[in-house]
């Protein structure tokens, strides 16, 4: 176990791997080695991935023969094991604690699903001439509420005045949303709190790669 020992492997974009590799540079441990993978050539399916997590997702991570997979499991795991470095990602306080680990699996749950899954997913995987406006319309109006709670809640971090595990995975999918199009500015505290974390040094070693290429074409998410 330790630095030296750890080994993260990762995809461009994926909002799981952000988050793990967000909590990773918070803990202090950034620079560990670290394998790239291609979702486009199928790089989630190969040997390297399959042999760790055979459901062939990433991230998935290791620290010596400890092996790590779901994104959440991996920042628990970071904080637990090693509670003297970096960040602490969940506060010892009772109270403070139960707060952290209800938002981060409410930004998880309601933002993977309303966001990642409901609307840009649909659109990826649906032929434009067979999606059901109707239903897409419901699903960007959903994920604009999820949105309108979190713009509520947040300040200068999403829990308290420290970083915490409810950054690492609320920021990801804040960030997601701008980048496929959605204008913020009408959610100014989101919009704050976006500006803010992407100046965080931990945001900005971690930022997906290729979203430094430019932006993209289709902004399917221009009418969330």
């Amino acid at each position: 176990m330790g630095k030296g020992d750890m080994k993260l492997i990762w995809g461009s974009g994926s909002g799981p791997c952000w988050r793990a590799m967000i909590a990773l540079e918070e803990k202090g441990f950034g620079d560990i080695e670290k394998k790239f993978i291609s979702f486009s050539e199928k790089g989630h399916k190969g040997e390297d991935v399959m042999k760790k997590n055979p459901r062939g997702q990433v991230p998935t991570f290791s620290d010596g023969d400890i092996i790590v997979n779901e994104s959440m499991a991996i920042c628990l795991y970071l904080d637990a094991a090693y509670p003297n470095e970096g960040t602490k990602l969940i506060p010892t306080d009772a109270k403070d604690m139960a707060q952290v680990y209800q938002q981060a699996i409410e930004a998880h749950e309601n933002l993977q699903m309303k966001i990642a899954i409901k609307c840009i997913y649909y659109q990826w995987r649906t032929k434009k001439e067979e999606r059901n406006e109707e239903t897409l319309n419901e699903n960007l109006k959903a994920a604009r509420e999820e949105l309108e709670i979190w713009d509520k809640r947040v300040k200068q971090f999403a829990y308290g005045d420290k970083f915490t595990l409810v950054d690492a995975v609320l920021f990801p999918f804040v960030a997601t949303v701008v980048r496929f199009g959605c204008d913020i500015s009408s959610l100014p505290r989101l919009q704050a709190y976006y500006d803010n974390l992407k100046e965080r040094q931990s945001i900005k070693n971690s930022w997906p790669p290729h979203w430094l290429e430019g932006e993209l074409k289709d902004k399917i998410l221009k009418d969330l």
